[in-house]
């Protein structure tokens, strides 16, 4: 089974990944942690994301295990990362990274799920089923907000909007894989809905997908099992 999940920041791909991936037993990458991952190696070599050179030479030198690292969560990253993500070389590079784990997911798993800006028009255009999430920039500055905090980041909060919609410009604009909907994507607006009322309703989604098996899908879509509680997946907290 394979799973393709998209949207823009803060708008809750990656807790609908990390669920999805727990109820069917599913490996998880967020690609966004490889642009991330980039991004590091960018700023470490004291760049700004917009030499497309330096940003592919840092693409080729990302290795998985880089994904790990807890500075890829910085603002600073993060900003970058949206940056490096308009060079063609860059995501071409990437590409074949993310191909790779839905083709070869963790062992022991019974497929994968993805979720980045482009993963089920490009990455994964034959993906089982693909979901795209929408919701407010209000909602996300709210979101991303509650996260900082969380995380106990400082920041200026004017900052981090204008961050935002400068992220959602370049994604949207960008001409190598604009963030878009698949035409097959289911597209759930999470605007006035729950991290939780948006899994249930992407689960009932995938279990009556067509292209799903409905035994698996039965077998392996109840409470988490210690199986699932346990993948290996690239995930960001």
């Amino acid at each position: 089974m394979i799973i393709a999940i998209d949207g823009p920041a803060a708008v809750g791909t990656g807790t609908l990944a990390r669920g999805l991936a727990a109820r069917f037993n599913l490996g998880h990458l967020d690609s966004g942690l490889l642009y991330r991952a980039v991004a590091a190696r960018v700023l470490a070599g004291g760049g700004g994301g917009h030499d497309p050179d330096q940003a592919a030479g840092a693409a080729r030198a990302v290795a998985m295990t880089e994904l790990a690292e807890p500075a890829l969560r910085r603002e600073d990253v993060g900003r970058v990362a949206s940056m490096v993500a308009v060079h063609p070389a860059v995501r071409q590079v990437l590409l074949g990274r993310q191909r790779d784990f839905a083709r070869r997911p963790p062992a022991g798993t019974d497929g994968a799920v993805l979720d980045g800006r482009d993963i089920g028009t490009v990455v994964l255009p034959d993906a089982d089923v693909k979901f795209f999430l929408t919701g407010s920039l209000d909602v996300r500055l709210v979101r991303r907000v509650k996260e900082l905090r969380a995380r106990g980041e400082p920041f200026i909060q004017a900052r981090v909007e204008q961050d935002m919609r400068e992220r959602d410009q370049r994604d949207r604009s960008r001409a190598a894989a604009p963030l878009a909907a698949a035409t097959d994507a289911h597209v759930i607006d999470t605007t006035e809905i729950d991290a939780e009322a948006v899994l249930e309703t992407a689960c009932r989604l995938v279990r009556s997908s067509p292209r799903i098996s409905r035994t698996k899908v039965r077998r392996k879509s109840g409470a988490p099992s210690d199986t699932a509680q346990k993948v290996r997946s690239q995930e960001s907290p």
